[in-house]
């Protein structure tokens, strides 16, 4: 069962998980943001999350929360390549959870 949604103001390093997580971890971790309802639909969140280029915490959690939702629709575990990707929108969302003045939470 996912975890709850975290809102991104509330959201903090304890939150994500570590650099060597397993996959189900991730996908968990992943599944406290919904992109779907934070942008209004399919099209904004997948739009941005596809650009691969997020400018922002919640844009980096847009594009993590896609990649879930990518890889579930495909029915596999994602290939090295997006994997890579994928730890990198983590660990990117930890650094600026790190850097946030609250980040002791």
């Amino acid at each position: 069962m996912p975890r709850q949604e975290i809102p991104t103001d509330s959201l903090g390093p304890v939150d994500v998980p570590p650099a060597n997580a397993e996959w189900s971890e991730i996908q968990e971790f992943a599944l406290t943001f919904n992109g779907y309802s934070f942008w209004n639909g399919f099209d904004r969140c997948a739009a941005i999350a596809n650009a691969k280029q997020p400018r922002n915490l919640t844009e980096l959690r847009t594009c993590l929360f896609f990649e879930q939702r990518r890889w579930r629709h495909l029915g596999k575990i994602p290939d090295a390549e997006s994997m890579a990707y994928i730890r990198t929108l983590v660990d990117e969302i930890r650094a600026q959870l790190d850097r946030r003045p609250s980040a002791g939470r």
